[in-house]
């Protein structure tokens, strides 16, 4: 099968990447903005480029198409509202017209930040708005897509430096250095985080299934953990101080999968653990 990844040299990308690998001829197209070289894995194809142009730089014989190119945290998408509409809701129309005119099936990369108001983030609502337009060009144009909703990854070839990187990658950062770990707000926030290889596997069996979903694959652990509880992990392992800083605006409460669609209709079964994943560090 051929098959494209956007956002193929990013943290996600890059392990689903080499999970298809090996079966198939397996394209990415990345502009490398959250992306990086280091990244990428012998036998994939690698396009430099923008998904805004898509259609000059891909041709037009894939098969399926994994649409994981965005910009993918909140708080950059405060100081950075164009880019990030750019990104994460024209960059997707244009994957799905693309894929439209050439029979591609897609598999886009949706938020947990759905399930919140999208108001409270540019972030937060362009992911709306692109889950909303693979809806529309589902039902319009009979466009074989599929969402899957990412709920706190984490895991190999995560980002742990500058704006992009998460709470995880983010403490790595801090303990390398020889920083306290910060908390952002009061710690009590919870969080779902699920491990890279379980969200590999769930995009996989979304994309051998021909089961749909009016709505999306919820790709969540099914368990979350407060900050307090994750950073005493790293307390625990490290030795570290905490230090808490200001709340930030778009932090939710808690996140934590909806449902269990994925676990009962695609046989999905997230495995990996938090607590061996930070103790494994």
């Amino acid at each position: 099968m051929k098959i494209l990844v956007t956002g193929g040299a990013g943290f996600i990308g890059t392990n689903l990447c080499e999970a298809l690998v090996e079966n198939n001829d397996v394209h990415s197209i990345d502009n490398y903005s959250t992306g990086f070289k280091k990244n990428h894995i012998k036998n994939v194809t690698y396009h430099f480029g923008d998904i805004l142009n898509i259609e000059d730089i891909i041709n037009n014989d894939f098969d399926l198409c994994f649409h994981l190119a965005a910009l993918s945290r909140i708080q950059p998408s405060f100081e950075n509202p164009h880019d990030t509409f750019l990104a994460n809701t024209t960059g997707t129309e244009r994957v799905l017209e693309w894929a439209r005119k050439n029979n591609t099936k897609v598999i886009y990369s949706g938020s947990s930040s759905k399930h919140h108001n999208p108001k409270k983030s540019p972030y937060a609502l362009y992911k709306y708005l692109g889950e909303e337009i693979c809806k529309m060009y589902k039902e319009t144009y009979n466009l074989n897509v599929e969402i899957a909703r990412f709920y706190n990854v984490y895991g190999p070839r995560e980002i742990i430096n500058g704006q992009w990187a998460a709470v995880i990658g983010i403490w790595r950062s801090q303990i390398k250095e020889k920083k306290p770990i910060t908390i952002v707000g009061d710690g009590y926030q919870k969080r779902d985080f699920t491990h890279v290889k379980d969200i590999v596997d769930g995009l996989i069996k979304i994309s051998k299934t021909e089961l749909t979903n009016d709505d999306a694959w919820e790709l969540g652990s099914g368990r979350n953990f407060s900050i307090n509880e994750v950073a005493n992990l790293f307390k625990k392992k490290y030795n570290c101080t905490i230090k808490y800083i200001s709340d930030q605006k778009g932090n939710y409460r808690e996140t934590l999968r909806k449902d269990d669609e994925a676990l009962n209709k695609l046989n999905w079964n997230p495995k990996e653990s938090l607590v061996d994943y930070i103790n494994s560090l």
